[in-house]
């Protein structure tokens, strides 16, 4: 199902105009959720950050567009829904006109849904082969951790993981240091540390990462530290996961001749998918 600004269709054909700024400019932000029957899960923190995302971007946010308004236009997309799990992304784009300099900073949105198997998150273990991407680097801006349409990096990469027999690869910031996956936050863990880079390093501001930090500083047993990661530490590490607002935890099966386990992932699962359930109340 799609809902442009408020229409619902369950066609995608002829939505957008061509003077579309998101696809001219990539004028645009968006957040991808996890719905489990009609309800996001961790709705407020996608939603603050899809407003500070429109701050940033100088974009002017209408005063209609509060959690409850975005949440029962969402709702409304997936009434006609036959699936009670769903992956919905929520696009948020400037008026069409002008060209870099846009004529407007009015906006309007895009919702499209599509379904998904389970309604929490589970622990895929089927191989997940992984190397560094170093064509281009993520400079590391504040604008890098936004969810914008510009994901040129993300595209080229996506295709040198295919071309090379990869199932997702590195990124890597302009100082060299470890970013984030191509689709996703990256975590590593070391013995009983597990470390993820921080946000000056470049990386998204994900969502998931909030929630696994939280889980992981509430857990006796293990350290969490958000610093910069080589690409070398990589090969030291026990474990190195890939994650996302759908996909949870990807464990990483091996990067170059280094093969990982997923216990202490099959672990951490578990306290997400209970901090994701608490989210729905």
């Amino acid at each position: 199902m799609v809902n442009f600004n408020g229409t619902v269709s369950d066609s995608h054909k002829n939505i957008l105009d061509a003077n579309n700024r998101g696809f001219l400019y990539g004028d645009a932000v968006f957040e991808t959720l996890r719905v489990v029957d009609q309800k996001p899960l961790f709705w407020e923190d996608h939603y603050f950050r899809l407003m500070a995302s429109m701050r940033l971007m100088r974009m002017e946010i209408p005063m209609s567009f509060t959690p409850e308004f975005l949440l029962e236009e969402l709702q409304k997309t997936l009434v006609s829904f036959h699936s009670n799990v769903a992956r919905v992304r929520l696009t948020v784009f400037r008026n069409s006109g002008g060209r870099y300099l846009p004529t407007s900073n009015d906006v309007k949105f895009l919702i499209v849904s599509e379904p998904l198997a389970n309604e929490f998150f589970a622990i895929d273990t089927s191989d997940c082969y992984v190397d560094l991407f170093k064509d281009f680097f993520v400079p590391t801006s504040l604008l890098s951790t936004l969810k914008t349409n510009n994901r040129s990096l993300n595209v080229i990469g996506s295709r040198y993981a295919q071309d090379n027999d990869l199932h997702n690869c590195v990124l890597l910031n302009d100082k060299k240091q470890v970013v984030e996956f191509l689709n996703g936050n990256l975590f590593v863990v070391q013995d009983m540390t597990i470390k993820t880079p921080p946000l000056n390093s470049g990386c998204i501001k994900g969502i998931v990462r909030k929630q696994l930090i939280q889980c992981i500083e509430n857990h006796s047993e293990y350290a969490l530290e958000e610093t910069e990661i080589s690409p070398f530490e990589l090969q030291k590490s026990d474990e190195l996961w890939i994650t996302n607002a759908i996909q949870g935890i990807r464990p990483v099966s091996r990067y170059r001749k280094k093969n990982f386990t997923n216990t202490v992932a099959l672990t951490m699962v578990e306290l997400l998918n209970d901090r994701a359930k608490k989210s729905l109340n």
